[in-house]
C-alpha cells in the first residue's frame, strides 16, 4: 500500500482525503513510478470541484509529476528502472506516492532539470509552448496580452513571449505581482484591481489592439479580453480561474472585428507521442538556454494538498507550487 490524495465526492479543499491505495504491477505498455515531486495546477481544482467530472469516484487527482521508474510492463521500450521521468498528461492520479502511467506519456528528464523544476513546469511549460508556437504562432513585434501574468503559466508565457520578440502586456492583481511580471519580461503591466485593463491595452497599442490574448482567468476577464483585440485578432481561452466563460453569441466576434476564438487544451496538442516529445524538447531547450526560468515558489507535503489548493484558489501563490511525497 502507498499513500495518495483522493476525492470521494466533488467539493472544496476539505474533500481531499489522505488514503491508502494499492498500486499493482505494470501491465502491457505501463510503467510504475515512484513520485519525487508533484505539480499543482488549476485543472486539479476543476477535477476536485466537479467542473471537469472524473469518470469514477473515489479518484486520485493530479495531472503532473516527476519521478523515478520502478518497473516497466511488457512491451515497454526505451524506459528502464532508475530513470528520471516526468509527465503532464491523463489519466489523473499524480497526487500519490506511486502510480502506474502509460509509457508513451512519459518524457525522460535531462540532467540539467531537477525533479522539482520538472514537476513545476511540464504542464504549464508545455501549455505555454503550444499557445505561443502553435495556437497563435507569435512573431517578433507582435503585441500580446497575458492575463494573470504573474501566475504559473503567465510567468512562462511572458518570458517565452519576450524571447520570441513580442511586446508583452500583462495583467496582475497587485503591485507586488506587477514586479514579478516585469522581471519575467512584461513590457507593460496593468494592475486590474485599480485600472480597467481594456482601455489601457488600447492606449498602449496606439488604439490598434493586440494580436492575441492568452486568457486563463475565464469569466471575469472574457469580455474585456475581446475588447483588447485588433481586427482578426485571436482570443485564446485556456483556463477558468475565475469560473467558466458564459455562453455567448458568435456574432459578437463579428461585431468586434472578425475575431477568432479558441478553447484549446494541452491534451489535444500532445495527443500524439511525437507531439508530446517535441513539445517537451522545445521546453527543455528554452529552459536550458536561460530564456525561461522556472520558479518553484512554494512546496507542500503531499498530505497537505488541501492547503495548497486553498492558497492557489485564494490567489496567494505566484509562479509554481509543488507537492512533495
Amino acid at each position: 500500500m502507498v499513500k495518495a490524495i483522493r476525492i470521494h465526492a466533488p467539493g472544496g479543499p476539505e474533500v481531499l482525503s489522505w488514503d491508502d491505495v494499492e498500486v499493482p504491477e505494470p501491465g502491457p505498455g505501463q510503467v510504475r513510478l515512484r513520485h519525487t515531486a508533484i505539480g499543482v495546477n488549476y485543472i486539479d481544482t476543476y477535477h476536485r470541484t466537479g467542473l471537469y467530472p472524473l469518470p469514477a469516484l473515489p479518484a486520485v487527482i493530479g495531472m503532473e509529476a516527476a519521478g523515478v521508474v520502478r518497473a516497466v510492463g511488457p512491451g515497454v521500450t526505451g524506459l528502464q528502472p532508475g530513470q528520471r521521468v516526468a509527465y503532464a498528461a491523463p489519466p489523473p492520479g499524480a497526487y500519490a506516492e506511486e502510480r502506474l502511467m502509460p509509457a508513451d506519456r512519459l518524457v525522460l528528464l535531462p540532467d540539467g532539470v531537477s525533479d522539482q523544476q520538472a514537476a513545476a513546469m511540464m504542464l504549464q511549460g508545455m501549455t505555454a509552448q503550444y499557445l505561443l508556437r502553435r495556437t497563435y504562432p507569435v512573431q517578433a513585434g507582435d503585441p500580446i496580452l497575458v492575463q494573470a501574468a504573474a501566475g504559473g503559466v503567465g510567468s512562462i508565457l511572458c518570458q517565452w513571449g519576450k524571447h520570441l520578440g513580442a511586446v508583452v502586456i500583462g495583467t496582475v492583481g497587485s503591485d507586488a505581482k506587477a514586479e514579478i511580471a516585469r522581471a519575467n519580461g512584461c513590457d507593460h503591466t496593468i494592475v486590474y484591481t485599480r485600472e480597467d485593463f481594456a482601455p489601457r491595452v488600447r492606449e498602449l497599442t496606439g488604439g490598434a489592439g493586440v494580436a492575441v490574448v492568452y486568457d486563463g482567468v475565464g469569466k471575469s476577464t472574457f469580455e474585456g479580453s475581446l475588447d483588447c483585440l485588433r481586427p482578426m485578432g485571436m482570443m485564446v481561452s485556456f483556463g477558468n480561474a475565475s469560473g467558466p466563460v458564459p455562453a455567448f453569441e458568435p456574432a459578437v466576434l463579428t461585431q468586434k472585428g472578425s475575431l477568432f476564438f479558441t478553447r484549446p487544451t494541452l491534451m489535444t496538442y500532445t495527443a500524439k507521442a511525437e507531439d508530446l516529445q517535441a513539445s517537451a524538447r522545445e521546453l527543455f531547450e528554452v529552459v536550458a538556454g536561460g530564456h525561461v526560468r522556472i520558479a518553484v515558489t512554494g512546496t507542500y507535503p503531499l498530505h497537505d494538498a488541501a492547503q495548497a489548493h486553498r492558497d492557489l484558489e485564494g490567489r496567494k501563490t505566484t509562479g509554481s507550487i509543488v507537492l512533495l511525497p
